[in-house]
Formats: C-alpha cells, structure tokens, sequence
C-alpha cells in the first residue's frame, strides 16, 4: 500500500508540473514579436502622413497640390490596409496558437481529471482502514507512523491538486474567450479592409478625373475650381434666399421643367433633401441628407418625368472631387432630351420659388439659377435645381 500512494502522489505532481508550465511555442512567439515591430513601423509611418495631408489640406488650390493632396490620401490609404493586413495575419497567428494550446490542455486536464478521480476513490478506501488494522498490518510502530503519514500526504496532494486542476480549466475558459475575442477583432479588421479599398480605388478614380478634365494644365484647372466655387455658393445662396410662395402642391405634380440654369454644365436636375427641416425666415432649417435612400424606400417619390427607369444619376450625393463633396443628387435623362422634361414632386407640400446669381461664365449654364422649394411640412424638405 505505501509503494502505491508514494507513486500515485509522484505521479499526479509530474502531471501537475506539466499543466501549469504548459510552454509557447519559441518560433510562434518570434513571430509575432516581429509582427509586432511591423505594425509599430506602419503606425509611425501613418502618422507621419497623416501630417503630410493635412500640410496638403491647408495648401493653395493648384493643380499641383491637388494631385499631391490626392496622392497623399492614397499613400495613407495604402498604409492602414497594410496595417489591417498585417493585424490579421497577428490574430490568426495568436488564434491558431490559442487553438492549438486549448485542444493539448483540455487533453491533460481530462487525463489528470481521471487520475484525480480514481486516486480519490483509492485515499477514501484507505482512509476507512482503522488503526487496529494498520497496526497489524504494519512491520513494526515505524511502518506504521510511515503509513499514516503518507495517507494523510495523500489527501492532502489529493485535495491541493483538484484545487489547481479547478484554477487551470477556469484558465482554459479564459483563453477561449481570449480566442473569441481575437475572432471578433479579426472580422472587423476584414471588414474595414474592404472599405479601404472601395477608399483607394475612389482616390484614385478621382485623380484620374481630375487629370482627364485638366488634361494635366493649371489653367484648366483653375477653371474648374471658379466653376465649382460658383456653383457652391449660388446653391449656398438659393436655400438661404426663399422667394415667393408657389402655393400647396400635390405629389407627382409638375413644377417646374427640367433645364440648365446657373452654374450648370448641360440640362440635369439637381435634388437635395433636409431632414429635421422646414422653411423658416426666408431660408431652409434643417440638415443636409442624401436624397437616394428617401427615393429607393418610397418616402419620397420620382423628382423627374421616367426616373429611375428613363433616368441617369450622374453624379451622387457625398461624391467626393478635388474641390470638395457633392451636395445633391444629380439626375439626367439616359438620353439626351435638352431642356424641357418636367420635374415633379416627391411628395406634397408648399412649394417656393428660388434663385440666385451665378459668378462664374459657364458653356452651357446661364448668369441666374432657378429652381423650386418644397416644404412638405413633415420635416423634410427639398430643393429642385436647375430649373427653367
């Protein structure tokens, strides 16, 4: 009997030892201590950009610093998907090794679980012998003092290792939620991925435009800028210089036909929607929104004669240029028509005249902008540009 509990209790210690220095793998860690260093190097070079752009920002407007400013967005761009790429590829190193330890650990702890199970069935076994029997089971008072100290060093590892055995599976509890965690982070890393190509290829879109309608000349390009200037602060104008009420107007009615007046370029229509909105003191109250959610849920309804179907939209609202972000919602007809397509509206409500002067001598526009007002007394409220 002491030959057995002195090999079990040495037996449960060595497994024990196993579980609670349980070691990483020296190359993993390697890995991802260079990991490490590699994300740290992109943050700095990230931040070094992001002083760069915004030394661009505050730039002259020239073809030059446009193209670097844009250039810059690009190379800032480049550097967070690096970044992202690099985090994920961390996580899956950390989620594989994770895995990995939580599957060899849930092993050995089943193993010493068995162990520790039987051992406590063989001390309570034990533990019932009297010392009557003990004594004569023992050679000599010695053997007999050996054997009581052993059963009770017995119980005592006994009970000491389920404690620690309890203490390691609440680690292992521990590190499946760790894994869980990294699995999260991971997904939004993908995610975010994804959005800063959909950035890139934008950036670099534009940059391309902008080198298309320039054709790479300075003076082309100052152009365009008065062009959009004019047409930002004619539209900036428009909604905060309400003319004469029209009167109450129905859904669907014409109000207006469809032209190129203002800082316009060729017949389209301009559409903008406030939430929150009304028109107040000669102005419009509210905040900008883009119109293309209220027109595909059927809130509002088709702004021009055929839309969607017979329509286009050429430029959409928060498109981004190298002068700024499209306000509105441009939409033409697929072919071309000229001026003259009636402009309808969205939805019912009073309906104001608007105007204003357009600084900037444009092909194709006209020295005033005209366009309607609609307050549909709901909150919302829209703006038709652009019209005859």
């Amino acid at each position: 009997m002491f030959t057995k509990i002195l090999t079990t209790i040495i037996f449960i210690a060595t497994l024990l030892v196993l579980v609670t220095n349980f070691p990483s793998t020296p190359f993993l860690a390697q890995s991802l201590e260079e990991q490490d260093r590699e994300l740290r190097n992109i943050q700095n070079q990230i931040v070094e950009t992001e002083k760069k752009l915004a030394e661009a920002r505050g730039q002259e407007k020239t073809l030059k610093s446009q193209l670097d400013f844009i250039d810059t967005q690009t190379k800032l761009t480049e550097l967070k998907m690096a970044q992202a790429e690099a985090q994920i590829i961390k996580l899956e190193k950390e989620i594989t090794d994770l895995s990995n330890r939580i599957i060899k650990l849930s092993q050995t702890v089943d193993s010493i679980t068995e162990v520790l199970l039987s051992r406590i069935v063989q001390t309570y076994k034990y533990g019932n012998y009297s010392t009557i029997d003990l004594l004569f089971s023992s050679h000599g008072f010695s053997d007999l003092l050996a054997r009581v100290k052993y059963i009770q060093v017995a119980q005592t590892n006994d009970k000491k290792v389920l404690y620690q055995l309890q203490a390691t599976k609440e680690t292992y509890n521990d590190q499946k939620t760790d894994r869980e965690t990294r699995q999260t982070q991971q997904e939004k890393l993908k995610k975010d991925l994804e959005r800063y190509q959909v950035q890139l290829n934008n950036q670099k879109k534009a940059k391309q435009e902008l080198l298309e309608k320039t054709k790479n000349d300075e003076s082309r390009y100052q152009q365009l800028i008065a062009q959009l200037k004019a047409e930002q602060e004619s539209i900036a104008r428009a909604i905060s210089n309400v003319g004469a009420v029209v009167g109450p107007v129905e859904k669907g009615q014409t109000i207006g036909a469809m032209g190129s007046t203002g800082c316009s370029t060729g017949p389209h229509l301009h559409l903008e929607v406030f939430e929150n909105a009304k028109v107040e003191g000669g102005r419009i109250v509210g905040t900008r929104v883009n119109p293309k959610p209220f027109l595909d849920n059927g809130r509002l309804g088709p702004p021009l004669r055929g839309y969607p179907d017979e329509t286009t939209i050429t430029t959409e609202y928060g498109e981004v240029y190298f002068l700024g972000t499209h306000t509105g919602l441009d939409i033409a007809p697929k072919s071309y028509e000229g001026v003259g397509r009636a402009i309808l509206a969205s939805e019912k409500g009073i309906a104001y005249s608007t105007s204003a002067p357009c600084k900037a001598n444009i092909p194709g526009g006209s020295s005033v902008g005209k366009g309607i007002i609609i307050d549909h007394q709901n909150g919302l409220v829209t703006l038709y540009w652009h019209t005859l």
